[in-house]
């Protein structure tokens, strides 16, 4: 049974960086009866009234290098910190960032696998990745995202529908020409993870660190306890909306500039394939 000691320091430190006005939750509210009849999607508007946030992207302006140390969660290992995400769409939203710089859109490597799987052991939930501006990342300075879970709660509304398209053999849909899902296990050893995600990535056609400096298309990664998946990507903003992992995990966020008729009228997964 895993402690969730980081998941505790996590809810500790964001009372007192709230305390601090050094976190600025996004407030937000749940519309998805108004737009869409199914389960699979959780859409979200968000009250920009109140958010007020600078889009800083470079190295010579890094929220990174250093962390804000009240924002700060724990030490992993030599190379990786937890701190808590400056801007977090739940509560105790975690980044895993590296203590140097790494660039978000080059490979990850073996060390990243072996952070991921020491905070999963005790924290675990639904962790992503994106890993440029095209896949929505908001920041160069390598960073993964993890919204912790319960132990019997799914990880994203869309669980299910990643679940059966490992078994789907029909792939002719433009998502699922540029996804790919595997089943995943945490208690395999990080060089086996870290494998699999070489493996996933020559798949969908991103390349491998020996013959790519980086990898050859923006892609989002979102990793659960029981399955990883790679998505290709193409575009970050279309029809108002801006998609990083979490989109293609259900969740979905309405801005001013979202077009709304769009969305009614083609429906969330219609939306996700302009992304791709």
């Amino acid at each position: 049974m895993s402690l969730e000691t980081y998941w505790k320091k996590a809810l500790h430190q964001t009372q007192l960086s709230i305390n601090d006005e050094s976190l600025y939750p996004l407030k937000t509210r749940i519309i998805t009866s108004d737009l869409y009849q199914n389960n699979d999607f959780i859409i979200r508007k968000l009250d920009t009234l109140n958010f007020e946030k600078k889009r800083i992207y470079g190295p010579k302006q890094n929220p990174f290098c250093p962390w804000e140390k009240i924002l700060e969660i724990d030490k992993i290992d030599h190379n990786h910190q937890l701190i808590l995400n400056k801007y977090p769409v739940q509560k105790g939203h975690i980044l895993l960032i590296t203590n140097n710089w790494k660039p978000q859109n080059g490979w990850l490597d073996i060390n990243d696998w072996k952070a991921i799987q020491k905070v999963n052991k005790d924290t675990s939930g639904l962790w992503f990745f994106n890993s440029s501006p095209i896949a929505g990342a908001s920041q160069p300075h390598r960073h993964f995202q993890l919204l912790r879970r319960a132990k019997d709660e799914i990880s994203c509304p869309r669980e299910k529908w990643f679940l059966e398209m490992k078994l789907d053999k029909d792939k002719d849909s433009k998502l699922k020409k540029n996804i790919i899902v595997s089943k995943f296990n945490f208690l395999e050893n990080s060089i086996s993870l870290y494998e699999l995600y070489l493996e996933l990535c020559m798949k969908l056609g991103l390349g491998d660190p020996i013959s790519d400096l980086k990898p050859r298309y923006p892609y989002n990664l979102l990793i659960t306890n029981k399955w990883i998946s790679i998505i290709k990507r193409s575009n970050d903003h279309i029809h108002g909306f801006s998609i990083n992992g979490l989109g293609f995990a259900g969740y979905l966020l309405v801005t001013e500039k979202s077009d709304i008729n769009f969305l009614k009228k083609f429906g969330p997964e219609k939306l996700l394939e302009s992304f791709v």
